[in-house]
């Protein structure tokens, strides 16, 4: 037997999340991420001394994975070509890949995932604003790191600013190290390869594409450990407030919906009343008029006139 829904309990469904409705959306987040970088450019030697108060605690925690990184893309380059290509690129590419296969394969997951990726990305833009911070590779020599960036700028497209084209590193922020969302984007993608893929490939690829994007950024001098560690908080930031966010974007649009739903409600169709209104007592307009008129004949009884009418004398 067929079960049906009780009256009143019925949910309303969620309207489908249409790709000419997201692509802006994402375009528009990454564009004020890209123009947080330009604005928070920040005082040189403030962004220098909060590099080198990073190195300090880094030496006072014992941690000094940057260096050992550092010298072996730099001697060995068939380990640095390929970092500076991948620290280059794959951010540009693999996250916008994941997020068309989970709006195009896993649709019930995407809202959930596409709202913490950009939520922690504007998170991000709050530390690139607040703490400028310089990269390894653009602290004197004397610090003892080498921009291999620089270093293969012939095998790449970039110069000796960052991953810029050449010619436009002018265009980018080269002191927005912390948080590193280089490895933050990483580990999303790293957590859908995880929960959404299926396989046991995907899963590899979910452990080892975060950590191999924490040693590239390290060992190619443009993120300090610690800078990984805050991408990876940064995340972790984000997925708390993510459906708090999307708890309020619900809240809004609902909102609008009820803003305009009394103008749709006043469009209804001119058959079902003409203009007429009931009173009481009636159930369709004009149906005491009506029986007045039909008790008006020598044969009407009383109760014809409808309730209210004077009772004839007997």
């Amino acid at each position: 037997m067929p079960q049906t829904e009780t009256p009143g309990t019925e949910t309303a469904p969620r309207s489908r999340l249409r790709w000419w409705t997201e692509l802006p959306l994402i375009l528009l987040v990454y564009g004020c991420y890209s123009a947080g970088r330009l604005l928070a450019r920040g005082d040189v030697h403030s962004a220098v001394d909060h590099g080198l108060a990073i190195l300090r605690v880094e030496k006072a925690l014992h941690l000094n994975a940057e260096h050992p990184l550092n010298r072996l893309f730099t001697r060995e380059a068939w380990l640095g070509v390929p970092a500076d290509f991948w620290y280059a690129s794959l951010h540009y590419l693999v996250t916008p890949a994941i997020l068309i296969w989970l709006f195009r394969a896993r649709g019930r997951h995407y809202r959930a995932a596409r709202t913490w990726l950009m939520t922690s990305t504007f998170i991000g833009l709050i530390g690139f604003t607040l703490l400028p911070t310089c990269p390894p590779r653009l602290l004197s020599a004397g610090h003892g790191f080498v921009d291999t960036m620089a270093q293969y700028s012939d095998y790449g497209w970039w110069a000796g600013e960052a991953s810029a084209p050449r010619g436009m590193g002018g265009m980018t922020n080269q002191y927005a190290a912390m948080p590193s969302l280089h490895v933050g984007w990483a580990l999303w993608c790293g957590v859908m390869l995880w929960r959404h893929g299926g396989t046991r490939l995907t899963k590899v690829l979910g452990v080892a594409y975060p950590l191999l994007t924490t040693l590239v950024v390290m060992g190619t001098a443009n993120h300090y450990f610690l800078d990984a560690v805050a991408g990876a908080a940064v995340m972790g930031v984000g997925f708390l407030l993510a459906p708090r966010v999307m708890r309020a974007a619900d809240l809004v649009r609902a909102r609008l919906v009820r803003r305009t739903a009394p103008a749709a409600a006043g469009t209804g169709s001119p058959i079902v009343s003409a203009g007429c209104q009931t009173s009481p007592g009636e159930r369709i307009p004009r149906q005491r008029e009506s029986r007045l008129d039909a008790g008006a004949g020598p044969d009407a009884s009383p109760s014809d006139a409808g309730e209210g009418a004077p009772a004839s004398a007997r």
